[in-house]
């Protein structure tokens, strides 16, 4: 018996023109169509259909999750600050942690994730390498205290994870867990009806030996990754890498400097000396907690900050300001070089080769200078592919030039090994009698992002189009006039129910058909069975709502259909 809802008695209040501060398509279409609403910026109620929709991914993420013998659990969301001091997240997190206090003055936080939290769980319950492997997973509210929410449930303040995390004794035993994760993340993905790419990543500062995100392409994304057209290679842009090849420079002749008057941006020195950009040299100048470092990348290219700080994590990355050039006769705003940068940690993109040749700053106001060349002129103290990814650049793997695109991250997995089980010393008495440091994986699944982002794959110009796995019903039941219609619309509602359809019937009274029909497309139930016009005959319409096709079928070949 499946429950049959009346929208006669459901809260559900459709909108027929989009929220004034909405942006993209998941955060119109889940307000207008009556799934969620705003309660304050980034912080959403679920209202029933949203609810029920969230809870349906949620039911898939778990199904898959005990296929593969993960135990669930709930922790709490208020956390003691103590674990996180220890991991060094408390001070990490920065801006984006919750903090409070509590009557007597203790400090706390509102999770933001809980590998600290799940490590001492474990510390507590296991102690022999018989208690392990173990998988423990939940699905939890977590919190973080973004500057900007935006793009509505797709990126909040609070917001709504499955995490799970692996525990095993030998890095045979991780690999084995994350392929499980792997395996399984294919599947939840496959279930619920998303387009998705499995691309390589970085894993910045949660540390670890293997990284990849699960990305559903789509407009509203805020991550960007490449893909080869040629082979099977995708990544996410912070994690496509570039072949450090050194070259002969020994035929570049020696250092010249070049007057150069108000040229302190690689655009004004390259229109001075009519050479193209990528001629030039570039050198950032960034402070990597509070010491001022240069990165240098050729001049046509930008350096990503973003992915910079990732290399770098968990280190705070933040450009210089005018403030940071006082008494630093050695640093020339606008004409910085790396030649001669005693005091300067000098990072670069691999692209900065030894034996490339450059035009770049000489260190002096107005001046400029060439032929200054890598590992001749000046070293390199730190290799790291830190320029902004272009489409076209070349492929890893086989040189063809790479496509970009957005995509919205739903999922991401790591192979953390034993950083937090070094934080909080996690051994289990070994097989040979002594103590063995644990070692652990993490994996996340975005379940409030997933409603997003299969409400912006799935939509079309009249609204929302649910696979039928998440779906809030089976079929959307429109009585498409007054008494005689409704009469059967409930009366073939009941059957579906009882034979195990959810159904979500349309019975309001005083809403005009077209209303109905309005709102039928904008709520996007996979079918949509219409009493209308030839409800006397026993004669209803179903229609496809992703494809449109429409037939007409009798009661009992509608419900024979419905309920194959």
């Amino acid at each position: 018996m499946a429950q049959v809802q009346r929208m006669s008695r459901l809260m559900v209040k459709t909108l027929r023109d989009d929220p004034a501060d909405a942006e993209t398509l998941n955060h119109k279409l889940l307000v207008r169509a009556g799934y969620v609403r705003r309660t304050a910026a980034g912080i959403w109620t679920w209202l029933p259909l949203g609810k029920k929709v969230y809870e349906n991914i949620a039911r898939v993420v778990r199904e898959e999750m005990d296929a593969i013998g993960g135990q669930e659990v709930l922790l709490p969301a208020l956390l003691p600050k103590e674990p996180y001091e220890e991991s060094g997240r408390y001070e990490e997190y920065g801006d984006l942690l919750f903090r409070l206090k509590d009557r007597k003055g203790a400090d706390y936080l509102l999770g933001p994730t809980h590998e600290e939290i799940f490590t001492q769980v474990v510390k507590d319950q296991c102690s022999s390498y018989k208690d392990l492997p173990v998988i423990l997973y939940q699905i939890q509210t977590k919190y973080r205290d973004e500057a900007r929410p935006r793009a509505g449930v797709l990126r909040g303040r609070e917001f709504q994870m499955k995490d799970s995390y692996s525990f095993d004794t030998t890095d045979e035993g991780l690999a084995e867990a994350y392929a499980l994760h792997r395996a399984a993340y294919q599947r939840i993905f496959e279930r619920l009806g998303l387009d998705y790419r499995i691309v390589s990543a970085i894993s910045g500062a949660m540390g670890g030996s293997a990284s990849e995100e699960f990305l559903a392409p789509a407009p509203a994304g805020e991550d960007t990754f490449a893909d080869c057209p040629a082979c099977d290679y995708a990544a996410n842009t912070e994690a496509v890498t570039f072949p450090l090849a050194p070259v002969d420079g020994s035929a570049h002749g020696p250092v010249e400097e070049l007057d150069t008057p108000d040229t302190p941006t690689i655009e004004t020195l390259a229109e001075h000396l009519g050479v193209p950009a990528s001629a030039t040299l570039k050198n950032l100048l960034v402070k990597v907690d509070g010491e001022i470092v240069a990165v240098g990348v050729p001049g046509d290219r930008e350096v990503d900050l973003g992915k910079l700080g990732e290399h770098l994590a968990p280190a705070v990355v933040e450009l210089v300001t005018a403030e940071d050039f006082e008494g630093r006769d050695d640093l020339v705003r606008g004409y910085v070089g790396p030649q001669g940068l005693e005091k300067v940690r000098y990072i670069a993109d691999p692209r900065v080769a030894p034996g490339t040749a450059w035009i770049t700053g000489a260190n002096k106001q107005d001046k400029h200078a060439k032929n200054v060349v890598c590992g001749r002129d000046f070293e390199v103290d730190q290799y790291l592919d830190v320029v902004v990814v272009e489409q076209g650049d070349p492929c890893p793997a086989c040189g063809t030039g790479l496509r970009l695109d957005r995509a919205i991250e739903i999922g991401h997995i790591f192979q953390l090994g034993r950083k937090y089980a070094d934080t909080f010393q996690l051994d289990v008495l070994g097989k040979e009698g002594k103590p063995v440091r644990v070692t652990m994986g993490s994996y996340g699944i975005g379940v409030s992002r997933a409603v997003a982002a299969l409400a912006e794959q799935t939509a079309d110009d009249k609204g929302l189009c649910w696979p039928k796995e998440v779906a809030p019903a089976d079929v959307h039941l429109v009585a498409a006039g007054k008494a005689l219609q409704t009469e059967l619309a409930l009366d073939v509602a009941g059957k579906l129910g009882a034979a195990g359809v959810r159904v979500l019937v349309d019975d309001r009274a005083g809403v005009s058909p077209g209303v109905k029909f309005t709102d039928a497309e904008l709520i996007g139930v996979p079918q949509i069975l219409v009493a209308g016009r030839r409800s006397a005959e026993g004669v209803l319409e179903l229609k496809d709502r992703r494809t449109g096709e429409r037939e007409e079928l009798t009661v009992d070949e509608a419900i024979a259909r419905l309920t194959a």
